[in-house]
């Protein structure tokens, strides 16, 4: 059988990812105090023996206030780094890389856990004052944010750094950091959060440049040798006067002079209530241009559901990586029915490999030293 774009590696740095598919981070909201349990153990294992190259967790926050519900996963303290350990060394022993995105919500932040409630959760509830670019509300029924004042901004860029930090002590081997999807970096960028005088509004140059400072930051810190992916929203689907996808191309290439290797494309999460098109890849065209214009890899993600649909976008040149979210909760070992459905060739978990189908091999585990 040839072999498929979707199952050939690809080198990031010096990693090699032993095939296209990553995991896209979804947020699972199943932590006390920031800290990953069992749960994390087998949903981010399922996927790296299900035969995702890259598995990613979910928005992991870089300090309490950065959290988006009081359940999201956490690198803000020494004792987050041990839970996430064992993970990374489960994914590994699979054969995939552990990676982990580092995120700050923001003025979206201290709401209720999708199941738990809607809005915002008050002080006397065990919520928190949030933070932005400027005092707007996400929604009405969102906290009410204060301003970041200069000590603010330079906090929020050290616990960028110091969570990196934990994060390869815990064993991951890519970071990506979040500036999209309504949180803390892209309400920087966007003109419909940001409402700024000083260095960090205004201008695109200003609007920029706290996204810009934490990439060059984490950049610093993160080994040369691994990668550092950047999640931006390519549009904020607003009919004007938003982020939109010529700022994000211009973004990504000074992103990529300061060390970013992939842009993990998306789009969206600035208003409460947009009007999207959606449809099978409707962002993946915004991947292509990103690639195409500011010339760094991307990743596209957004209902690629198919197996032949995901090897199209590589095939055509469109993305380097295929992004899988909820296709993945549907379905952890897509990667290996995909493989079939491309008349392909992938290897199996050992303790699978009678259910294989004829011919196909054993995976070999990767060193966990």
């Amino acid at each position: 059988m040839s072999q498929a774009l979707l199952f050939t590696p690809l080198q990031l740095k010096d990693i090699t990812l032993p095939n296209r598919i990553a995991v896209s981070p979804m947020c699972m909201y199943s932590c006390e105090d920031g800290l990953a349990t069992d749960w994390h153990l087998v949903h981010l294992g399922s996927r790296a023996s299900g035969g995702a190259g890259l598995v990613m967790a979910e928005a992991t926050a870089v300090s309490p206030e950065g959290r988006i519900s009081p359940d999201d996963l956490g690198l803000w303290d020494d004792r987050h780094i041990e839970p996430l350990a064992r993970v990374t060394e489960f994914i590994r022993s699979q054969g995939a890389v552990a990676s982990v995105q580092l995120a700050h919500a923001g003025r979206k932040a201290s709401t209720w856990a999708p199941g738990k409630g809607n809005g915002e959760v008050t002080p006397a509830q065990g919520g928190w004052q949030v933070v932005a670019p400027s005092a707007l509300r996400f929604s009405d029924s969102y906290p009410l944010p204060q301003a970041l004042d200069a000590d603010g901004i330079a906090k929020v860029i050290a616990d960028f750094v110091a969570a990196a930090r934990r994060a390869l002590h815990a064993g991951f081997e890519v970071i990506e950091v979040h500036a999209a999807h309504g949180y803390l970096l892209h309400q920087f960028l966007s003109p419909l959060a940001n409402q700024r005088s000083d260095a960090y509004g205004g201008s695109f140059e200003n609007r920029v440049r706290l996204t810009r400072e934490v990439v060059r930051a984490v950049r610093k810190a993160v080994p040369e040798q691994l990668p550092l992916l950047v999640r931006l929203s390519a549009t904020d689907w607003a009919e004007a006067g938003g982020w939109d996808i010529e700022q994000t191309i211009a973004l990504s290439r000074l992103l990529k002079e300061d060390g970013a290797d992939l842009i993990d494309t998306t789009s969206g999460g600035m208003l409460a209530a947009p009007n999207i098109p959606l449809g099978p890849g409707y962002q993946t065209g915004f991947a292509a241009r990103i690639r195409a214009e500011a010339g760094i890899a991307t990743g596209a993600v957004g209902l690629i559901t198919h197996a032949m649909q995901a090897e199209h976008i590589l095939h055509t040149g469109q993305a380097d990586m295929i992004f899988l979210a909820r296709e993945l909760l549907r379905d952890p070992y897509w990667p290996l029915h995909a493989a079939s459905a491309l008349h392909t060739t992938t290897s199996w978990p050992r303790q699978y490999l009678r259910g294989a189908p004829q011919g196909s091999t054993a995976r070999a585990a990767r060193s966990v030293d």
